[in-house]
């Protein structure tokens, strides 16, 4: 992505000044750092940023600036990284399925946190790391409804399996840790208690005390109106922890990756066309910044604006909307209430898209080229 260097006010007062050809992915600093302060006061634990949903090395330095000191990795790559930037951070491993190259890799690096959901990555673990100081939690998956889709659908294993395991990590000396991940922008707090009162009768089946519980992701960023209360969340956590596993408490763990950076960010797009005053044809999609919303549904903040900066309006009017490429795939989910005035070379801002925007999107056909612009409010 081109950076712009200069600091503007807000998308709008950028759109009305430079009218880009471009989509344009606005980052807002100060909305980064209020999100961190958020989880830092108020989760009951150790926050971990999961990398992998905004990579971008202003993101990762802002966020050890302000006191993230853990990172949730999935890659070689990933490691490497983040030892560039905060060489003391807490580095966890749990992408579940690793190569040994890459548990060597880790070792090396000084990575002490990995996962497992079965007895074959338990068994490579095993041969390469020295059990002393590194633990291992082990990723259950319980079907927990109330989130946009199914983390438990690739990784995780059931509550006897989970057990079974929890017992061997304990066997062979690593340190004994759980883990699970409620689902993404799950804005149900309930899945958090149920999960954690499972974690409880996981470990007091398999006769082992846990010294960490980590609690995943999934927390919810303000996609909509109603996109749940962290805090509640956090309150509701802490309070099954102490409930499920009373005077054998574990210390808790996060990996927020969304709901860190989500709500830093807004994506603006130009309308090239529509089609018959009915489609209405962007110059970013699924292939771009927006390539998660055909997953989990288009996020319900938006707000169209002319070249001028003044917001369209009229009624809400029914639309489908189409990225550029000439990919059929290539639309958002369902139909989208846009301003009867909509024309033409106005744009739409699209807001809460930090997350697996930039980090997923690519150049298909040509498109794609998001340019980064630093704003002081969204």
């Amino acid at each position: 992505m081109d950076v712009s260097n200069p600091v503007w006010a807000s998308p709008i007062e950028f759109l009305q000044t430079v009218n880009p050809e471009n989509p344009v992915m606005f980052f807002a600093p100060k909305a980064l750092q209020a999100r961190t302060q958020q989880f830092l006061k108020g989760f009951p634990g150790l926050v971990t940023y999961a990398v992998k949903a905004n990579p971008d090395i202003s993101v990762l330095q802002s966020l050890v600036s302000h006191g993230i000191t853990g990172f949730d990795v999935a890659s070689p790559e990933e490691i490497q990284l983040m030892r560039s930037l905060a060489p003391e951070a807490a580095l966890h491993y749990h992408n579940p399925v690793r190569a040994r190259s890459e548990i060597e890799f880790a070792q090396r690096m000084g990575v002490k946190s990995y996962s497992v959901d079965s007895r074959s990555e338990l068994a490579k673990l095993a041969e390469i790391l020295d059990p002393e100081g590194v633990e291992i939690s082990v990723r259950f998956a319980l079907p927990v409804d109330g989130a946009s889709y199914n983390f438990g659908a690739k990784f995780g294993a059931i509550p006897a399996a989970a057990a079974d395991l929890l017992r061997e990590v304990a066997r062979l000396g690593f340190i004994t840790s759980m883990t699970f991940h409620p689902g993404t922008q799950c804005t149900d707090a309930e899945a958090w208690h149920k999960y954690i009162l499972a974690a409880a009768d996981i470990a007091a089946n398999a006769g082992v005390k846990i010294e960490r519980l980590n609690v995943g992701g999934g927390f919810p960023s303000q996609r909509s109106n109603e996109a749940g209360d962290l805090d509640e969340i956090f309150g509701v956590i802490d309070q099954a922890t102490t409930e499920a596993f009373g005077d054998n408490r574990p210390a808790l763990v996060c990996e927020p990756g969304r709901a860190l950076v989500a709500d830093a960010f807004a994506l603006s797009v130009g309308i090239k066309a529509i089609r018959d005053g009915a489609d209405v044809f962007l110059n970013d999609g699924i292939y771009g910044g927006l390539s998660e919303q055909h997953l989990i549904g288009l996020t319900q903040r938006l707000l169209a604006v002319h070249p001028d900066g003044t917001l369209v309006a009229g009624e809400g009017v029914p639309h489908r909307l189409f990225g550029p490429t000439c990919d059929s795939m290539d639309m958002m989910p369902g139909v989208t209430h846009l301003p009867a005035e909509l024309a033409e070379g106005d744009y739409i801002i699209f807001y809460s898209l930090g997350a697996y925007s930039t980090a997923t999107a690519t150049r298909f056909n040509g498109f794609g080229d998001l340019q980064l612009a630093t704003v002081h409010t969204l």
